[in-house]
């Protein structure tokens, strides 16, 4: 075996050097649209693509949460699905996000108490 050319670094230097690496490779992706602006110009392919960024993430974030997945049995039904439905009903009549919030976490709490 080779030695190594560093020597071991502590846990707790390895995690606020990554802390500080991904802070600074989030700062910078960031600040390249700021600082860049309109000299370098997206392509219209690339600013179609991004105006469904923020609806994909928030699918990413909802998503896993109400359907669980488990390797063995898969994506397993839980009350959230029905409590989401309640909530996507409510945003379709009433074109309200409040009216979705309310009637989805109602809706839960409703079927908590009523499933245990």
């Amino acid at each position: 075996m080779t030695p190594a050319i560093f020597p071991p670094i502590n846990d707790t230097f390895y995690v606020w050097l990554a802390i500080i690496a991904l802070g600074l490779c989030t700062a910078v992706t960031r600040a390249s649209f700021m600082l860049l602006g309109d000299r370098l110009p997206l392509p219209d392919v690339v600013r179609r693509a991004l105006r469904y960024a923020p609806a994909a993430a928030l699918v990413a974030i909802i998503v896993p949460d109400l359907l669980p997945w488990s390797p063995v049995t898969g994506p397993m039904f839980d009350i959230k699905v029905i409590a989401a439905a309640f909530g996507v009903v409510a945003m379709v009549m009433t074109r309200s996000t409040v009216a979705m919030i309310v009637a989805g976490m109602l809706a839960l709490w409703a079927l908590r108490a009523m499933l245990g």
